[in-house]
């Protein structure tokens, strides 16, 4: 596996978030295609939380000392707890971005790191640092394809009665 390829991804990544968050209206920042559906605040605040707590930490923890438990977290609950909702878009966005350029300069300062080293994980099983690593990025393709369906979904929301099949299958 190519880490310094994907390591450049995941920094590469950065722009595709600013883009995808860019010009949305506050109606669009909070709106859900279902009540059980994330909204884009929701999408981000989840990516700040990530960032921090989950593929950093867990994959730091997994290079230095592999046999260290991992914090717990709590992803799907975190929404509800940590009130997404209600956070501030713009505010998020930049922590987001901050972090992300943390983890980036963390990454890239890593001196002769042992992908090998494994976390045996009790739920999870054995997760070594590349595979933590691949799923890092593997995590931000999972979201920029939410956010972009969420992205058609409100546009077909505005559109109403008006088809967009014109545009091809979605």
């Amino acid at each position: 596996m190519n880490h310094s390829a994907i390591i450049e991804q995941i920094a590469t990544n950065k722009a595709t978030y600013i883009a995808l968050f860019s010009g949305l209206s506050n109606e669009e920042i909070l709106w859900r295609s279902a009540a059980e559906k994330w909204s884009h605040l929701e999408i981000l605040c989840h990516l700040y939380d990530e960032e921090r707590e989950d593929f950093r930490q867990r994959l730091r923890l997994t290079l230095e000392n592999p046999e260290t438990p991992w914090p717990s977290i709590a992803p799907a609950e975190w929404p509800k707890l940590r009130n997404y909702q209600q956070q501030v878009f713009r505010d998020t966005l930049e922590k987001f971005l901050a972090e992300r350029d943390h983890s980036i300069l963390w990454l890239n300062g890593l001196d002769h790191p042992d992908w090998q080293n494994t976390h045996n994980n009790p739920t999870l099983g054995p997760m070594s640092a590349e595979k933590i690593l691949a799923n890092w990025l593997a995590h931000d393709y999972l979201h920029f394809r939410q956010i972009t369906r969420l992205k058609h979904q409100y546009l077909q929301f505005l559109a109403g009665n008006i088809s967009l099949s014109y545009a091809g299958d979605w």
